[in-house]
């Protein structure tokens, strides 16, 4: 008997799984496909920025005390043959948005975790040991045709279906629901292959520093941490050798004895030979189908940023896919989620192909001019590391020609209603208008504040000690954050991105306006939007 959901996501990897809880989380009921019959144990992803931090602590998930989770107070390293700096990058400090730059985990782990989350969740039906084989849109769902995968019982299993409103495919770099809908892929014909060996070191192995690039012509080599108790070593397959040969576990052996690892003081975890590409699919939506993380986008990992772009997806997606669903907005409300989502993750793409560049030269005279110039570069700045880049969304539900609009926002420490913590975890998250020491209320239309009020947006104000504000900003990131943009109201989104910023009341009620258009509001939103 076909089943009936609001949204149904195929794949119920970590992006898939993020947005069946993100949904599930505002009231959506979600049913969550998954092929495989139990986890997939093995490392993939092993690095997150602040912003995937921020996103796990509205689960209760703290990335500065977690047991699955690790971070290094020490900056990123790339280095030549000979161990002389080439870049430094700023990996210790903590980001404008409240959380260190940089994490480490075991994907396997996470990914139970958050399948532990979501199974608390009522809204979230899990069908794992299922594959979707066919998709029909018509004007009012999708009709999802389902199968037993093989590992179940065999070619004879059952057939099922499920009916959605919204189908999204989160179904990893081969994604079914992509060629189904025939998307086309952008590829940068960018291809490296890599040996990829995950390690559990005794206790007291050491590793100095704890992550780095080796740019060795002779061997381009990554050395990171793997998560907690876990490191990784990738090591570039060079012309001429063989992926299968290089993968052997003899092979990798040979590759760590120079690090000092050897079968009687850590356990080979996972040996597999990965190729590196740069690749995007043009569009993310047909219809009533869309897609998300791997299945829209793929990139070199040097910076670290794939998983991170595909939880920035469904971060994206999620509050849009809710709006429409619970009958907030229209469905056109869809459209600027690749156009915002898109220029962004081929940002990450760019910048880690470019990384890719710099580290898989195996030629010795190219790899000494690039030295020459890296290490120019350096020492031209006295050696300072470079903060990671701030990235902007493309044009979408936002104001772009505002200060900051488009941008991930601060976050400090407040005081809020008896509690002192980030301000996401003290005050909450979802569409506010923050006066940073000024008082937005009264620039605000009855009609506007209604129409705000329905979209679960507050109005709060936020400033120091001894004011006559809501939230009180203990450590001044606001007051900073006010001089820097130099303006004094911000429209903040659901995706902790900054919709809009005004710097008087006037402007402030245009830019609202400008927002709530974009939303395309439901005929019983815009009755309250075009009244009163």
């Amino acid at each position: 008997m076909t089943q009936h959901t609001d949204v149904a996501i195929v794949g119920a990897g970590p992006v898939g799984t993020l947005l069946a809880i993100l949904l599930g989380k505002r009231g959506v009921k979600v049913t969550l496909i998954e092929r495989w019959p139990t986890l997939y144990d093995r490392p993939r992803a092993v690095t997150m920025d602040h912003e995937v931090a921020r996103i796990l602590a509205t689960f209760g998930i703290d990335a500065n005390d977690d047991p699955l989770i690790a971070y290094f107070d020490e900056l990123y390293y790339w280095k030549n043959a000979e161990r002389e700096n080439l870049q430094i990058v700023d990996w210790k400090s903590v980001s404008p948005s409240g959380w260190r730059v940089t994490y480490w985990f075991n994907q396997p782990e996470l990914e139970t975790r958050l399948l532990g989350i979501a199974a608390d969740i009522p809204e979230i039906t899990l069908l794992r040991g299922w594959q979707a084989i066919d998709i029909e849109q018509d004007a009012s769902g999708v009709t999802l045709a389902l199968k037993e995968t093989e590992e179940i019982r065999g070619p004879d299993g059952e057939s099922d279906s499920v009916r959605a409103a919204y189908v999204v495919g989160c179904d990893g770099a081969n994604s079914f629901v992509r060629e189904r809908l025939e998307i086309p892929v952008v590829d940068k014909g960018y291809f490296f292959d890599w040996l990829i060996l995950d390690m559990v070191p005794d206790s007291d192995y050491v590793c100095s520093p704890a992550q780095w690039q080796l740019c060795d012509p002779r061997r381009p080599t990554t050395i990171v941490p793997g998560g907690p108790g876990r490191r990784r070593w990738e090591f570039m397959v060079l012309p001429g050798e063989s992926a299968d040969e290089i993968a052997t576990e003899d092979s990798a052996w040979r590759l760590l004895e120079p690090w000092g690892l050897t079968p009687h003081n850590a356990r080979l975890e996972r040996s597999a030979v990965y190729r590196f590409q740069a690749r995007w699919a043009d569009t993310w939506r047909r219809g009533r189908c869309l897609i998300a993380g791997d299945a829209a986008h793929l990139m070199p990992p040097f910076a670290g940023e794939g998983m991170c772009a595909g939880f920035r997806d469904a971060v994206n997606l999620a509050w849009r896919l809710a709006a429409v669903v619970q009958g907030t907005s229209k469905d056109a409300l869809l459209d600027s989620y690749a156009t915002e989502r898109i220029p962004h993750a081929r940002h990450y793409i760019d910048f880690s192909q470019e990384l890719g560049n710099i580290i898989c030269i195996a030629d010795p005279d190219e790899a000494a001019e690039r030295d020459r110039t890296m290490m120019a570069a350096l020492a031209a700045r006295n050696g300072e590391p470079l903060n990671p880049d701030h990235v902007s969304l493309g044009p979408g539900v936002l104001c772009a020609d505002t200060p900051a609009a488009g941008e991930l926002s601060v976050q400090g420490v407040v005081d809020y209603a008896g509690t002192r913590d980030r301000f996401d975890q003290a005050v909450g998250q979802g569409w506010f208008i923050l006066g940073i020491e000024a008082d937005p209320v009264s620039a605000l239309s009855s009609r506007q504040r209604d129409c705000f009020a329905r979209l679960g947006g507050r109005v709060i104000t936020v400033g120091e000690t001894g004011g006559p504000w809501d939230v009180i900003d203990t450590d001044g990131t606001y007051k900073r954050w006010r001089r820097d943009i130099n303006r004094a109201f911000v429209i903040l989104r659901p995706d902790f991105y900054v919709a809009a910023t005004a710097d008087s009341h006037t402007e402030l009620a245009a830019r609202l306006d400008e927002i709530l258009t974009g939303l395309h509001l439901t005929q019983e939103h815009e009755a309250v939007h075009n009244t009163q």
